[in-house]
């Protein structure tokens, strides 16, 4: 039977890019518009995906990959924005009622994207819904569960990007991926896995929620104090265990950067791309500009863009929300 101990097939995650292809854009990979940079930095532009994030492909995969009749009985997800609005934009297109379970400090701009898209949203503490992701339970919920994580399917879809990297840029060296469960960097590190090995896949956190490199520096999953930040869309308590044997196999380690320097990573992406990243979306660029990923031709995942106005405003103006 197949286990997160094992990378996650070059053949499910190429089925996986056949079925999402009518929905999911194929984002570009462009150069950083800036000189004088440790590496040459790319961007890929997960932003610009409908929901403005990465998940759609990962939530399309597990939804058609679902039996018809179990999707009938509705979906549901837990997701702090982005994967509820992957779910929510399936959802209403196969027309299933969708249930969102959120963590109380998740932010408004993805709420409001969430009940635009038709679903339910259900808040509880973050503890809570912490939880879920390890039980995949929670009170008054049922039909298909979507695990904004683990699941394979989910991880075959965020693959995907992977398949694209590199055929856009088949000499890339490095490829730097914003952390928050592991399920965006398995997919794509298994797809560099049968593809070009030798490329170097890191994880990048915020120091407020990195419980990933003090794993890697134990050799077993860590857990840490969780402060939440507008960097919302990564970081954790603790490694999810079912994901630790994946994640200590295919990962090259983690990057961890600050908050003033992701804010600073949104500053230069809008001043010099004219490109909206969410905190966790810039974080891999705050660490290539910072040298954590080495030199050569480092790409950064902007794994999405959903970021409420307010924070963007107080970024561009230099401070730190």
């Amino acid at each position: 039977m197949t286990t997160n101990a094992e990378p996650v097939a070059i053949e499910e995650i190429r089925a996986a890019r056949e079925r999402i292809a009518d929905a999911v854009v194929r984002t570009p990979l462009v150069r950083l518009n800036l000189e004088d940079t440790p590496a040459e930095i790319y961007l890929k532009l997960e932003n610009l995906q409908p929901i403005g994030s990465f998940k759609l492909r990962g939530a399309g995969n597990a939804m058609l990959s679902a039996p018809r009749e179990q999707l009938a009985q509705g979906v549901w997800t837990a997701s702090a924005g982005n994967m509820a609005q992957g779910v929510a934009w399936y959802a209403r297109r196969l027309g299933v009622p969708c249930t969102v379970v959120a963590p109380d400090h998740a932010p408004e701009t993805k709420l409001a994207a969430i009940k635009r898209l038709g679903a339910e949203v259900v808040k509880t503490p973050f503890d809570s819904w912490f939880r879920i992701l390890s039980t995949r339970e929670f009170p008054g919920m049922h039909g298909v569960f979507v695990h904004p994580v683990s699941d394979r399917a989910v991880m075959a879809g965020n693959g995907t990007i992977g398949l694209e990297i590199f055929e856009d840029l088949p000499e890339v060296d490095a490829i730097v991926i914003p952390y928050g469960g592991g399920g965006l960097s398995s997919g794509i590190a298994s797809a560099f896995h049968a593809l070009k090995p030798a490329t170097r896949v890191y994880a990048c956190e915020v120091s407020t929620a990195a419980p990933l490199a003090p794993s890697f520096a134990a050799g077993s999953p860590q857990e840490v104090e969780y402060t939440a930040t507008f960097v919302d869309g990564m970081g954790g308590p603790r490694v999810l265990a079912d994901m630790w044997p994946l994640v200590s196999q295919l990962l090259d380690g983690s990057l961890v950067v600050e908050l003033d320097e992701i804010a600073a990573a949104i500053r230069l992406l809008a001043e010099r791309n004219r490109i909206i990243a969410e905190g966790a979306g810039a974080s891999p660029v705050a660490a290539a500009l910072a040298g954590k990923a080495g030199t050569g031709k480092v790409v950064c995942v902007v794994s999405g863009g959903n970021l409420d106005t307010s924070k963007l405003v107080t970024i561009l103006e230099g401070g730190v929300p």
